[in-house]
């Protein structure tokens, strides 16, 4: 089961169909990624996604002059897929984050929490991603109520020197944003939880739940 965030290697027939559907303006930008065996990266699926498939997309770099993010989306056959991992680990990232950010990352290296969005393609790829307005997106995936309450906190904690962001994902794969969880925690209200085929409201003690099953 694939999961929003997962990176996938394409084979040499899946770039051939993944080219297929790019826009003729980004055609060139895609090719030079296409030559650098890099991977694209697992989204939520279309709504009338057939089976056999998963969506996924290429985040190219920002385009300095505009600041503009060009996404090229994808539909993929999961034959075309090589190979998959989950996403990037955040203590392989940190030596690509400013110099300023590190000391304060190295302070959430018990959570082995993993990072998505431009921290981690500028690790992976060693192009420009990170601009001065550019969050820390992260994954953190708690095992037990102890840890998702100790985790919460600490990233909390360390928000207040970085841009963090990002999702707690709890068992069977819904994802929440961990400020959002914090925020909505006790407060009677849902929150929005997202998976690689819906996104829903949902009670957070119905999430908490999960971590007791």
């Amino acid at each position: 089961m694939y999961s929003r965030h997962d990176i996938v290697w394409l084979t040499p027939d899946g770039w051939s169909e993944a080219l297929a559907q790019v826009p003729a303006p980004l055609r060139a930008p895609v090719e030079r990624w296409r030559r650098a065996n890099w991977p694209a990266v697992v989204r939520r699926n279309d709504a009338n996604l057939a089976d056999g498939f998963v969506c996924a997309g290429i985040p190219l770099p920002p385009d300095r002059e505009t600041g503009i993010k060009p996404r090229v989306a994808l539909r993929l056959r999961l034959s075309s897929i090589d190979r998959r991992t989950g996403a990037f680990a955040l203590a392989r990232a940190v030596d690509a984050a400013p110099a300023g950010w590190r000391a304060a990352l190295g302070l959430l290296s018990d959570l082995q929490l993993r990072v998505y969005g431009s921290l981690a393609m500028q690790a992976f790829t060693g192009l420009d991603y990170l601009t001065p307005s550019s969050d820390i997106d992260v994954l953190f995936a708690p095992t037990d109520q102890v840890a998702l309450d100790a985790g919460i906190a600490l990233l909390s904690h360390v928000a207040e020197r970085l841009p963090l962001d990002g999702e707690v994902v709890f068992p069977g794969g819904a994802a929440v944003a961990w400020k959002e969880w914090r925020d909505a925690r006790g407060s009677g209200r849902k929150v929005l939880a997202k998976r690689i085929d819906e996104v829903r409201l949902v009670s957070p003690d119905e999430l908490a739940a999960a971590l007791e099953a």
